[in-house]
Parts: C-alpha cells; sequence; structure tokens
C-alpha cells in the first residue's frame, strides 16, 4: 500500500532545496497550496506564551490551562463565561491583525501563477492577506462564522456572520478595539471573564444557541459557500492534477492527514509532471515512491519563504 511505504527525510541543504522549490514555482504551470496550522503559527498566530497570557491570564489563574487551544475545550458552567472566552479568542485569531507579513509574502511568490489553496485553518488569514477568494477551500469551518447548536429545519446548512456579536462581548468585557481591529486592554480597567446575558448569541432561525462553525462533530454546517469552494477544488484538480503542478504543503501536521498530505502524496505519485513540496519545521517527510520528485524543507517556514523572495 502506498501510505504504508518508508518515509524518508531528505538530505540536500537548505539552500539546495531553496533553489530547487524556486525553479519549481517558476518552471509548474500550476500551483496548488496545501496549508495547515503551522503556517499561521509561522505567521504570529501562537496560542501559549506571551500572547495567551496578554489576553487570558485571568482565565488561566482561575483554571490553570498554559494555552488558548486547552481553554476553548474547557467546560464551563455558563454560557456568559463561555463567551467570555470564546469572543477574546475569535477576535484575536480572526478579526486583530495578522502579526506578520508571511502570508502576503506567499501571496507574491503565486499570485502570477495559476494557483489554489486548500487549508484546515479556521483564522481566514488567506483572504485577509488579499488572496482570491475564488481559489480558497477553508475545509474545517471559520472563527468568523456561526452555526446553530442544534442545525435543522430553517437552520439547516446556514451560518451566520459573526463580527459585530462578537465585538459587542469583548467591548462588554471592558476591553477597547483600536481602528485596525487590535484588542486594547485599558490601563487600570477591569476586565470581566462574562459576557451580559442579553448578549449570548441564538440562532435568528430556529431559536436554539448559536456556536462556533467549526469541524468537531457531525453538526459542523457546510454551508452554501463551503459546497461552492469544495466544487471549485474538484475542478482545479480535474482540469490541473494531471498537468506541470507543484503540491505546496505548508505547516501541515498529523492530525487530518487525508485532508492534504495523503492526496497531495497520492497526486504526486499519479501524475509523474508533479512536484511535492513540504515546508514543516522539523517535520517535512515525502514517501520513496516520491522522494526523487519531492523537496522537503525541515525549517522554519518564515525563514523558507523569505528565502523564496
Amino acid at each position: 500500500m502506498f501510505l504504508k511505504t518508508k518515509i524518508m527525510k531528505s538530505t540536500p541543504s537548505f539552500s539546495d532545496n531553496i533553489q530547487r522549490l524556486k525553479d519549481a514555482l517558476e518552471t509548474c504551470d500550476s500551483v496548488l497550496i496545501g496549508a495547515g496550522a503551522g503556517l499561521s503559527t509561522a505567521a504570529g498566530f501562537i496560542y501559549t506564551g506571551e500572547r495567551f497570557e496578554k489576553y487570558f491570564s485571568d482565565f488561566a489563574d482561575k483554571y490553570k490551562f498554559r494555552d488558548m487551544y486547552s481553554g476553548g475545550f474547557y467546560p464551563y458552567e455558563t454560557m456568559e463565561e463561555f463567551w467570555g472566552y470564546w469572543s477574546r479568542y475569535i477576535w484575536i485569531n480572526r478579526y486583530a491583525p495578522i502579526p506578520n507579513d508571511l502570508y502576503g509574502r506567499l501571496l507574491d511568490l503565486v499570485k502570477d501563477k495559476d494557483y489554489f489553496v486548500i487549508t484546515t485553518n479556521v483564522d481566514h488569514c488567506f483572504q485577509r492577506a488579499g488572496f482570491d477568494k475564488k481559489r480558497l477551500f477553508y475545509t474545517q469551518g471559520d472563527y468568523g462564522l456561526f452555526q446553530s447548536q442544534n442545525p435543522s429545519g430553517p437552520s439547516k446548512d446556514k451560518t451566520y456572520d459573526n463580527e459585530q456579536i462578537i465585538r459587542g462581548m469583548v467591548l462588554s468585557q471592558g476591553f477597547e478595539i483600536a481602528e485596525d481591529g487590535t484588542l486594547l486592554i485599558p490601563e487600570g480597567k477591569q476586565i470581566s471573564m462574562t459576557v451580559p446575558s442579553e448578549l449570548i448569541p441564538y440562532c435568528p432561525d430556529d431559536g436554539e444557541p448559536m456556536t462556533t462553525n467549526l469541524r468537531a462533530d457531525n453538526l459542523f454546517v457546510e454551508d452554501e459557500g463551503w459546497h461552492l469552494a469544495a466544487e471549485r477544488y474538484q475542478n482545479f484538480l480535474r482540469t490541473r492534477a494531471s498537468g506541470k503542478i507543484l503540491f505546496l504543503e505548508i505547516g501541515v501536521g498529523y492530525n487530518t492527514p487525508v485532508i492534504i498530505k495523503y492526496p497531495f502524496w497520492r497526486m504526486t505519485d499519479e501524475n509523474p509532471q508533479a512536484t511535492y513540496a513540504c515546508l514543516n519545521l522539523n517535520e517535512a517527510y515525502s514517501p520513496d515512491q516520491i522522494s526523487k520528485r519531492s523537496i522537503c524543507i525541515n525549517a522554519d517556514i518564515k525563514e523558507v519563504i523569505d528565502s523564496l523572495s
């Protein structure tokens, strides 16, 4: 079986691989970018450390978790506290400025190519950085959308923009929002860990409590926009995957390899004109079958993109 073959690390030097990737970008007819959490981490979306302490020190003191991700799974006793946490989480990871220009630099590399992006990230950074929204497929949802907790009947297959609701929630806790979207903590002001009960969102179509549109179970809503993006992705594969294509995988781990990593390996194996590139700090590999047409760079993603520019 293809996926059971030995996986090998690449041996060329960093500079050699950078040149190989430059050549692949220049000579390919199309580029399919597959992006995972590592790309957003390199763009500054760090879920631990200083950024976590700045916005969630009160939750950390009370509940003893030490990163945003863990806090997102905590079983808060009230919806007021649940949304107190999640409104901050969503604002700084979806509406506040992208911490650095990595996504923009990536766009500069492919904007003149025939490209498409499939990503498991839910922070919407590709579109915010200027990528064509008709060339994007967000498979796992969007921090910027709500859905009903029990989507059925009039709420079936529907999502709801949440920016204004989330804005109201973070302001109600005592934060301020700068003109560019930065979440500010006013000096000397006590920040609340809860939102007022009247701000808890309910679905306008079915009256059920709302929740985040993030793939966690079989209730995840794949709305009309999701299906249109999936159709565009499949059309891109039908018309380009057999040509001279670069499968550019960036920051993809092994949480959901069946979405990006394994299909990229399979399609590269099936197409002798294809090149597979994997950018991932300490996790860049390729199977034996495609190793001669693979460029695996075990390095910081920002350093790689900077070197390609």
